[in-house]
């Protein structure tokens, strides 16, 4: 019988990418520029200027997700890399002024590519 896929909340997580890169030289911006793609094109959403994060169903995912973010960054600046459960994103406080948000939800299927 084949393994079947869990979905639990414990398993899934959210990988994010925070940056600060500099923006000073024409070189420096389109390094930033380039970066900022990757995230886009790998599917990562803003949360918040240069905090990026996207949805990955397991540990194994994450390690393509996080090489490819390796693989991206820029040669000055800094970046890191973090991932945190489904369900301690979904612990997230979240403000818009003093109005308080629910974090972000999961996707509802899953990106094939």
């Amino acid at each position: 019988m084949p393994r079947r896929l869990s979905l639990s909340a414990y398993r899934g997580m959210w990988l994010f990418a925070m940056f600060d890169l500099p923006v000073e030289t024409p070189e420096n911006r389109r390094d930033y520029t380039r970066f900022r793609k990757t995230l886009l094109r790998a599917g990562f959403m803003l949360l918040q200027y240069s905090v990026y994060a996207r949805y990955i169903p397991s540990e194994e995912a994450a390690k393509v997700h996080r090489d490819a973010v390796r693989r991206a960054v820029p040669p000055k600046g800094q970046v890191r890399i973090i991932a945190v459960t489904d369900h301690q994103f979904g612990k997230m406080e979240v403000f818009l002024g003093k109005k308080e948000e629910p974090p972000e939800d999961p996707p509802r299927q899953y990106m094939l590519f």
